[in-house]
């Protein structure tokens, strides 16, 4: 579009004796010489993206203006040289998945510097359908990063556009690719800017928002990614999340509805100068496609204040991501004839809200900054804000039974392991009960799949005060075939008391852990010197592997490419699968080489290796 004065895309100005950092201006730096060094300043809330200089009647130089967190008077000004080298300088980071008793830490290739990466970023926002509608009054808005980051929570899908990613939550990937094969963002980004911005396939929420960072710190907005465990999928804006269970405890899909078992976003880092003071600082951005926002599938920013403090008309979407941390659940039992009866069950959304530490590999539990604590005078005067009248009526129901699962210490995938329901009668009376105990696979973002095991026990007798444990074996045999890619199992203990006709229900997700990775690196890594990594990974399972393959990426390490090594030979039980690469790092400080492991079995098995390269 014709650059304009009205949108603030253009400017004319002579040379001065100093640089004026309030405006665009130029000043001579050099010494008197034959060679002439300018310095060129930008306003701290110039719009970012391409630009072209024009000296006089000859010289022209293009350039790429960016949000500068360095500069005190930008929008994304950051204070700390420490979280500025996490949140906008790292090529890398940890995503956190598995459950909220288990949270597994798994790597990412953010590779926001690699090659080609950066032009992508700057395609995303010219392919967005406001800049296609009207180019000058879009190039106007990315000055404000509020804008640019609802831009990309819209981009980053295809659902509205020609956005990066393609979501698929079902087994079936023909067409693409399993969204755990992805290790970084850099493939990604490349494929999407290659192949004339047709979507690439497929991504869930990880990959969303791990894409959604990348293209932030290119842009210089200061971002980290977020994962909230048990997660609300809130659909009609009740915050209330209303589940159905058949008599034998197992979910029933009633309504759209749904707890995920995480769900993972970003927050982008700005002040809020269209909100009341206050709500400067972390903004959540979810580019994973959930609901519709004006229209598109996008949202966000919206302050984590406002989320903390029951804000809920603040901008952007604060009633989904409330309820995603806050909602209520209400489980009900919907018997053959029909009927439908509520049930006691205690479940909880909004748990261990984690993001990887600044400047270590350990996790940060952030949950205080999106929610007071239970039961807080805080936590009651936000709900009322947000009109949580649910969540303020609830009463502490401990009626006299008590059911709940306990586990094993650490659940290994191709282990046989027992679960157990324990029951207890809390009351002064003998109890006679019906326990069915059961277990099914089920996906991330909570679809069941096959029976795993099942126990229904007709006549269970409790004494007052008495306590039982109830074991139900999950073999290997039985839950292999049935689990999905993210290994995790629901169980589901449903209680019936004769006498009072209440049902009472305990449900857990187990996540099963796959082996460990070892990188050993073999030589002393410096820059520009060929350095070789063994990788190996123990068989775990009774069953032979077939078609491994090992893939490691890492940034400033792999020279932006992906090394792929198959191996030829099947890898028996307790055997090693074993492989050498060979890489060169171009540049030094600590760097991640992240390594996928795939067989026939066993399924995009993560791991990663710290390297410190040398100058």
């Amino acid at each position: 579009h014709p650059p304009s004065d009205q949108y603030g895309t253009q400017a004319s100005f002579g040379l001065t004796d100093q640089i004026d950092t309030s405006r665009w201006s130029a000043a001579i730096t050099s010494p008197p010489g034959n060679m002439v060094s300018l310095s060129i300043c930008s306003p701290p809330d110039a719009p970012i993206g391409r630009w072209r200089l024009t000296l006089g009647q000859g010289g022209r130089v293009d350039f790429v203006l960016l949000y500068n967190p360095w500069c005190s008077g930008d929008v994304v000004y950051m204070d700390s040289e420490e979280k500025l080298r996490e949140y906008i300088l790292a090529q890398d980071g940890i995503i956190y998945r598995g459950g909220w008793k288990y949270p597994i830490p798994t790597p990412w290739n953010y590779g926001q510097f690699e090659d080609g990466i950066l032009n992508a970023c700057l395609r995303i926002l010219d392919m967005n359908p406001k800049c296609l509608r009207n180019p000058g009054k879009d190039a106007s808005g990315r000055r404000n990063p509020i804008y640019v980051s609802r831009v990309l929570s819209a981009m980053v899908n295809c659902n509205d556009d020609k956005g990066v990613l393609q979501g698929r939550w079902t087994d079936d990937y023909d067409g693409g690719v399993s969204p755990l094969s992805w290790k970084g963002s850099v493939e990604i980004l490349r494929n999407w800017d290659t192949n004339a911005c047709q979507p690439v396939r497929f991504g869930q929420c990880w990959v969303f928002a791990a894409v959604a960072c990348s293209v932030s710190r290119a842009l210089g907005i200061p971002c980290r990614l977020v994962t909230n465990y048990n997660s609300a999928h809130d659909t009609n804006s009740n915050l209330v999340i209303e589940r159905y269970v058949d008599e034998n405890g197992q979910l029933v899909q009633k309504s759209r509805d749904m707890i995920w078992n995480y769900h993972c976003w970003v927050e982008n880092w700005m002040t809020r100068p269209d909100l009341k003071p206050g709500f400067d600082g972390w903004q959540v951005m979810d580019p994973t496609p959930q609901e519709k926002s004006e229209g598109v599938y996008c949202c966000g920013p919206i302050p984590l204040k406002a989320i903390k403090e029951g804000e809920l008309t603040d901008k952007y979407d604060a009633p989904f991501v409330f309820a995603e941390v806050n909602a209520d659940v209400h489980t009900f039992m919907k018997r053959k004839d029909g009927s439908t009866k509520k049930i006691i069950s205690s479940v909880h959304v909004g748990l261990k809200i984690s993001t990887k530490s600044v400047g270590s590999d350990r996790r940060e539990d952030i949950t205080h900054l999106y929610k007071y604590p239970e039961g807080s005078d805080e936590e009651r005067e936000a709900f009322t804000k947000a009109n949580h009248q649910n969540k303020l009526l609830q009463q502490q129901d401990n009626a006299g039974l008590l059911i709940v699962i306990k586990v094993s210490t650490e659940m290994r995938k191709g282990c046989d392991f027992d679960v157990f329901a324990v029951i207890t009668n809390n009351t002064p009376n003998e109890k006679k009960c019906r326990l069915v105990f059961g277990s099914r696979a089920v996906s991330y973002n909570g679809i069941l799949g096959e029976n795993c095991g099942f126990k229904d026990l007709l006549n269970v007798q409790l004494a007052p005060g008495e306590e039982k444990r109830v074991a139900l074996r999950m073999n290997y045999s039985k839950y292999a075939e049935n689990l999905t890619e993210d290994n995790l199992i629901r169980l589901a203990a449903l209680l019936l008391d004769y006498g009072t006709q209440e049902a009472y229900l305990a449900v857990r997700n187990v996540v099963l852990v796959n082996p460990e990775i070892k990188v050993r690196i073999l030589g002393e890594p410096k820059e520009n010197r060929k350095l070789a990594a063994e990788i190996t990974l123990q068989n775990p399972l009774p069953v032979p592997l077939q078609n491994c393959c090992f893939t490691v990426e890492g940034s400033n390490l792999t020279g932006g490419q992906v090394i792929t090594e198959r191996l030829n030979s099947t890898v028996e039980p307790g055997q090693d699968a074993k492989v050498k690469i060979y890489f060169t790092p171009t540049h030094s400080g600590l760097r991640k080489l992240v390594v996928d492991f795939d067989s026939n079995k066993l399924c995009h098995v993560k791991g990663y290796r710290n390297v410190i390269i040398g100058k």
